[in-house]
């Protein structure tokens, strides 16, 4: 016997409990709820069909994404993807992850997919769960991460009669999207979905399937699809011939400057030896941060707005920039007539908004496997690097003083230093967008962290999702979300999700009661300070109400203490820090 729900109330008809067949019902038949028509009814749980096939559509989708090696699926449930919910309930490979809001599981999706080069997952009902999902989308598609979006969609045969949550899934996500399906058909589900893991991880990027209920509970015994024979990694190799003319271009041309973007966050021990060469100094974008030791005698930290003034200093006065694995938005940066070699994985980001004097295609470990052999060694100049190292030694000190400022309100930079002496080398950072980024980017000097952020879109409230989605993936591994009160305010209550997973993150929020990034931006376009201030909760008390642990900190004197009981704690914990409202940390410009 059957079961068959109204779509418009969800009266349930049960035929074990009437006395009559809901097929042998008359057309006339009204729900005696709503008094919808019969045909607006679905049959509930598994459809009628062949006896012999136990599984459906949902759960071969949750299937294959086993054999593709996902483990966890970020969301919230409802009626249009309960089918998917329950597959992934019964499967011993796949963990559901329940979140408070779609656009933390976006995150959380995107996160993943920049922490380990794998694909994310993330599932939403219709309606609001889908238009929710799409600020998280975007950080994925924006900064190249793979991830599949599982959205639930009302039942196929209903699309398009303005049915209950309702939208056009596919024109909604198209636009910033590498493949956007609706599994319309039993037998396409299979091959919609390998469709879209191959395109996230193409460029990569996210791939949406839509999936209609009534599609999802239909049986399917199809076979899944083999990884191995069916996913192949997109490797390309720069030509012999425009390698060979890039060593001509460096082995004749001094003061040089590396360039590693987010391309190039695999390749440490290759840009090293490059720079030990060349006695060539490294930058690096925001995303790159970390990937060479910033304590290296090579390294710049970042170039940008948010980096150093030495990073900058060494741009203004160089010949040359190598560029690997970055589209470089800095180059109102470049003075005239700096050469420019770049290297990247994807032609249309080379030469893009500058010229370029040499451009390798291909990915960055595999050109500077064949570049480093053919690059001469050469001695320091010392003359370009004595004027960035002056820069530098300047940039230390203010680290110092930073690290030695005792006043009240506290340093945001105090801050910075002390929560460096309680990082382990291998932790991984998880950094909101605000004013605590430029102290962030500015004045931690990474030496083996693993940093990370919504680097593209600059979203708000990346911060604690990405820290959600590390624990996850790395159980064993310190993990920190350095956040302001404006960026953790917009998800906070996702904080109980590390409470109910047991995820021991140790959150340092920035509480000033302002966004003080927008206060800069009023200052610089000549307007009044207006509507960046607001009042804020003891986040210290959230994080006890909420079952963790916390500590509320105004005394730079206490922080010491209180980010060692928060380090030393297996508990997710919040350290509220009071840090002056007034002290803002200047975007870097060009160098003296």
């Amino acid at each position: 016997m059957a079961k068959y729900r109204c779509t418009v109330c969800n009266y349930v008809y049960d035929e074990d409990k009437e006395t009559t067949n809901f097929e042998d019902l008359p057309d006339s038949y009204t729900c005696p709820i709503c008094g919808s028509p019969k045909t607006a009814f679905v049959p509930e749980g598994i459809q009628k069909g062949d006896e012999s096939i136990e599984t459906t559509v949902a759960d071969k989708i949750v299937e294959q994404l086993e054999a593709v090696g996902v483990k966890h699926i970020y969301g919230i449930p409802g009626d249009s993807n309960l089918p998917i919910i329950e597959s992934v309930r019964k499967s011993k490979h796949i963990e559901f992850i329940l979140t408070r809001h779609e656009e933390t599981a976006a995150f959380m999706a995107s996160a993943h997919g920049k922490m380990t080069d794998e694909l994310g997952v993330c599932i939403s009902i219709a309606g609001p769960g889908c238009t929710n999902l799409i600020t998280g989308l975007m950080d994925a598609a924006t900064d190249k991460s793979p991830v599949l979006a599982l959205t639930g969609q009302v039942a196929e045969i209903y699309l398009g009669s303005e049915a209950f949550q309702e939208i056009d899934q596919i024109e909604l996500f198209k636009p910033f999207s590498e493949y956007a399906e609706t599994v319309a058909r039993v037998n396409q589900a299979l091959s919609v979905l390998m469709g879209a893991v191959k395109y996230a991880y193409k460029k990569p990027g996210v791939s949406v399937l839509s999936t209609p209920t009534d599609v999802l509970v239909e049986k399917l015994d199809e076979k899944i699809r083999v990884p191995n024979k069916r996913l192949f990694k997109n490797e390309t190799r720069a030509k012999d011939e425009d390698i060979q003319k890039a060593a001509e271009l460096i082995n004749n041309t001094d003061k040089i400057v590396l360039f590693a973007g987010w391309g190039a966050r695999h390749s440490a021990e290759k840009l090293l030896e490059l720079a030990e060469k060349l006695k060539a100094p490294i930058a690096t974008t925001s995303r790159a941060k970390g990937t060479v030791h910033e304590s290296n005698e090579y390294s710049l930290n970042v170039l940008g707005s948010i980096g150093s003034k030495h990073a900058s200093k060494a741009i203004q006065t160089c010949n040359l920039i190598v560029i690997m694995g970055s589209g470089f938005r800095q180059a109102n940066l470049i003075p005239p007539g700096v050469k420019i070699i770049q290297i990247d994985f994807d032609p249309t980001r080379i030469g893009k908004t500058f010229d370029v004097d040499v451009g390798l295609v291909g990915d960055v470990e595999l050109v500077l496997e064949k570049l480093a052999p053919l690059i001469k060694e050469r001695p320091k100049n010392q003359e370009f690097l004595a004027s960035i190292n002056k820069i530098r030694t300047a940039h230390k000190d203010e680290i110092k003083a930073d690290s030695e400022d005792l006043s009240i309100p506290i340093n945001p930079g105090f801050v910075i230093q002390a929560v460096k002496r309680y990082a382990d080398n291998d932790a991984i950072i998880c950094v909101d967008v605000g004013d605590h980024t430029y102290w962030f980017f500015k004045k931690f000097i990474c030496e083996g962290q693993r940093i990370f952020l919504s680097a593209n879109m600059a979203s708000m409230g990346f911060g604690l999702p990405a820290a959600l989605s590390a624990k996850l993936d790395y159980p064993d591994t310190q993990v920190l979300c350095i956040t302001g009160d404006g960026g953790f305010g917009m998800l906070m209550a996702d904080f109980t999700t590390a409470v109910r997973e047991k995820l021991g993150i140790k959150v340092i929020v920035f509480n000033d009661g302002k966004l003080k990034n927008i206060k800069k931006e009023q200052a610089r376009d000549s307007y009044p300070e207006y509507g960046v201030s607001f009042p804020n909760p003891n986040f210290a008390d959230f994080a006890k109400t909420a079952g963790g642990e916390g500590y509320r900190v105004e005394d730079p004197k206490e922080l010491d203490e209180a980010l060692k009981k928060a380090f030393d704690s297996p508990k997710p914990v919040i350290i509220d820090v009071l840090v002056d409202r007034e002290k803002m940390a200047a975007a870097t410009k060009r160098a003296d």
